[in-house]
């Protein structure tokens, strides 16, 4: 009888080892085809994404100028970026003065324009189309349409502001107002972000709006203590990629200058960091200083963003009190 018992344990000892190889054949299986169809992207990522990336940082290191053989200089490119090369610091104070700017003005604006186009009255869809199409719209021709319009004798918004008797100031052609110009261009495509900010706020519950306006709230409390609080984590999305954007800022300093042999005119106002970077790669042939200034932007931006995210916590609400 034990004998009998015995043989029993052991086939089905047998029967699941048996059984858990078979789980663990089919878990290997499903894992290779996993990879196998990840495996495109991994290569991709590797060979055009990595690979460079280590590439440049490498050649920051170098007098690297495409022409002739890479030589090591160590941080040589770093130091003369801050000693030496006083363009480096005007591009820095462009770029730093659109990113204060620019940021919470199209953060404003875009959550303006959801506020407006969340109310329930007919034809509102018309309106979210035509707010949101400007944002569509992107390239060279976006610029030169915004420079006619910018024109001081001519443009319309010129026009517009002598109707009221405001004398409208030479936009492009003033190093004092080239930048507030580009911010004023930047405010027309805030649609963007509107629509982030539209779907956000119809995911508020009544039921919250209910309980405030039950508690005496006026719409001005009840959007502050109610609809910013539920729609923060949208607002912080926002804000970071707003800022990484605002820092690669590039093709209205090529591109709306009244000189177009000189980019960044007038007196190197419209000089941004991007553009600054692009012509000392692609027009001076200093690549390795070019890689230093790009790591050097890039070092930054991750510190600002670190920084955003540790002081989320302290204004990002999540749904149930989480933070994230």
């Amino acid at each position: 009888m034990k004998a009998i018992v015995k043989r029993k344990v052991i086939n089905l000892s047998t029967i699941n080892r048996t059984a858990k190889g078979r789980r663990l054949s089919l878990e290997r299986k499903e894992a290779m085809w996993g990879y196998s169809f990840v495996l495109p992207w991994i290569i991709g990522f590797l060979v055009f994404t990595f690979g460079p990336l280590l590439f440049s940082l490498y050649a920051s290191f170098t007098n690297y100028d495409i022409t002739s053989q890479m030589d090591w200089v160590g941080i040589r490119n770093y130091r003369n970026m801050f000693t030496h090369d006083s363009l480096f610091w005007k591009s820095l104070h462009n770029t730093l003065f659109y990113v204060v700017f620019n940021v919470p003005l199209t953060t404003f604006a875009a959550l303006l324009l959801a506020v407006t186009m969340n109310q329930k009255i007919p034809g509102m869809r018309i309106f979210r189309t035509v707010f949101y199409l400007p944002s569509v719209l992107a390239g060279v021709a976006v610029f030169y349409l915004w420079m006619m319009l910018l024109n001081p004798s001519t443009g319309l918004v010129n026009m517009a502001l002598g109707w009221i008797g405001i004398d409208g100031p030479a936009w492009m052609t003033d190093p004092n107002w080239t930048k507030p110009a580009v911010i004023l261009m930047k405010l027309w495509g805030a649609g963007g972000g509107m629509l982030l900010y539209l779907a956000a706020l119809q995911g508020v519950p009544e039921q919250l709006y209910e309980a405030a306006e039950l508690d005496g709230a006026s719409p001005l409390r009840r959007f502050w203590h109610v609809t910013v609080p539920m729609i923060t984590p949208v607002i912080f999305f926002e804000l970071v990629t707003n800022l990484i954007g605002a820092f690669q800022i590039f093709q209205e300093g090529y591109v709306m200058v009244q000189d177009q042999s000189t980019p960044g005119s007038p007196m190197n106002s419209l000089l941004f960091y991007n553009l600054h970077m692009f012509l000392k790669a692609f027009q001076s042939f200093q690549m390795g200083y070019a890689t230093a200034m790009a790591w050097f932007l890039f070092v930054a931006v991750i510190i600002l963003t670190l920084i955003n995210m540790a002081l989320s916590k302290l204004w990002v609400h999540y749904e149930g009190g989480e933070q994230r």
